[in-house]
C-alpha cells in the first residue's frame, strides 16, 4: 500500500484487530484476513480456533510492520506497545545456537514434537525474524519514531549476529567447502532436516537465496561470511537447469497441472537437490524420491515450487558485491 494508507481510519482500524489477535506470547498466528470487519462474537470465535504464534509466511514480522507504519503516523500507545510485544517474541523464540524455530512456543503433535521445532530457512522465515531484528537495531525508516530504547536495540542487534553465526554453521560443505543451506536445519545437530514427507533433506535452490541476500547485505563482512557467499555463487552456477521453463495448463480432466517444457536461453533451479548425486529430485506424499517431477502425483506436482529462478537476482548481484567489498578472487 502506498505510505499515505498507512494515516487513514481504516489502517488504524486494521492495526487494532492486529493487536486484538496478537497471543500471548507476543507473536501472531498465520493467514488472518485482518481486512475483513467481523463483528465481535465473529473476532472472539476466530481468535479461539488459531493455533499458535510463528514466523512461517511472514507472520509475526508483517503485523509489526503495519504497527509501525500506521503508529508513524498516529503515536498510539497500544500500537507500540503491541509492536515491542513482538520484539520480545522474537528474541524469546530464538535458540541459543542462534536458530529459531517455524513455531513458538513449540507445537505439540501427539504429545511430540514435529518438523516446526527445527530451524526454518523454508519461506524465508528465520531471515525475515533476522531482518526484522537488524531493522529495529538500526532504528531507521519506520522503526525510529517508536524511539526504541538502547539495550533493546543492542539486544536485537546480538540477537543477528547469533543469528548469522547459526546461518554459517548450517551451511552444507561438500569436501570442506561450503555450498548451500537446507531448507530446514535440526535444532541441536544443525544437520539438514526434513519437514513434510515431500520435504526431504537436500541442498536448496530456493531457501539458500534469502540466506545469501541477507549475507551480502552485511556491511564490512568477515572472510567467513564471505567465504560462505562465494561458495553459495559457486553452487548456483553449477546447479543451473538451462533452457527450460515451467506452464500450468488443464489437463484432460479439467484439473490444473504443470509441466516442464523447452524454453532457449531460460535459466531455473530446481528447489532440492541430492545430496549423492546432487542433481534434482522430486516428492510425492508418500516421499519417495523421483528423477522427474512428472513422476509424481498431479496434486503435489501442481501445488508445490519445484523449481526457482530467485538464483539469478544473486548472480546478478554478485559482481557489485566483489566490488564493494574490495574482493578480488572471483569465482568463474
Amino acid at each position: 500500500m502506498p505510505d499515505s494508507f498507512y494515516s487513514t481510519k481504516e489502517a488504524q482500524e486494521i492495526a487494532d484487530r492486529v493487536i486484538y489477535y496478537q497471543q500471548a506470547s507476543g507473536g501472531w498466528a498465520k493467514n488472518i484476513n485482518y481486512h475483513l470487519a467481523l463483528s465481535p462474537e465473529q473476532m472472539s470465535h476466530l481468535k479461539s480456533t488459531l493455533k499458535g504464534a510463528t514466523i512461517d509466511n511472514e507472520s509475526t514480522t508483517q503485523e509489526m510492520k503495519f504497527l509501525a507504519k500506521v503508529y508513524k503516523w498516529k503515536h498510539t500507545k497500544r500500537w507500540r506497545e503491541a509492536f515491542l510485544h513482538g520484539v520480545e517474541y522474537l528474541l524469546d523464540a530464538q535458540y541459543p545456537n542462534g536458530g529459531w524455530p517455524q513455531f513458538w512456543p513449540k507445537k505439540n503433535i501427539d504429545n511430540g514434537l514435529d518438523y516446526s521445532t527445527h530451524i526454518t530457512y523454508n519461506d524465508d522465515a528465520m531471515v525475515n525474524a533476522m531482518l526484522m531484528l537488524r531493522d529495529v537495531s538500526q532504528g531507521k525508516g519506520y522503526y525510529q519514531c517508536l524511539k526504541i530504547d538502547t539495550k533493546t536495540r543492542n539486544r536485537c542487534k546480538d540477537a543477528f549476529n547469533k543469528g548469522v553465526q547459526c546461518i554459517l554453521k548450517t551451511q552444507i560443505r561438500v569436501k570442506g567447502e561450503p555450498t548451500v543451506w537446507c531448507a530446514q536445519h535440526d535444532e541441536n545437530t544443525l544437520a539438514p532436516a526434513s519437514a513434510r514427507k515431500y520435504e526431504l533433506p537436500s541442498f536448496s535452490g530456493a531457501e539458500s537465496v534469502g540466506i545469501v541476500k541477507l549475507l551480502m547485505d552485511i556491511p564490512n563482512p568477515s572472510d567467513s561470511i564471505i567465504a560462505a557467499v562465494n561458495g553459495a555463487v559457486n553452487f548456483f552456477k553449477t546447479h543451473e537447469l538451462r533452457n527450460i521453463k515451467t506452464e500450468r495448463f488443464i489437463n484432460d480432466n479439467g484439473d490444473v497441472d504443470m509441466r516442464v517444457v523447452p524454453c532457449e536461453g531460460n535459466v531455473l533451479w530446481a528447489r532440492f537437490y541430492d545430496f549423492d548425486t546432487q542433481k534434482p529430485f522430486f516428492c510425492g506424499r508418500d516421499g519417495v524420491k523421483h528423477d522427474s517431477v512428472n513422476e509424481i502425483e498431479r496434486e503435489r506436482r501442481a501445488g508445490y515450487g519445484w523449481y526457482t529462478d530467485a538464483p539469478m537476482k544473486i548472480l546478478r548481484a554478485y559482481p557489485k558485491w566483489l566490488k564493494k567489498i574490495g574482493y578480488i578472487n572471483i569465482i568463474h
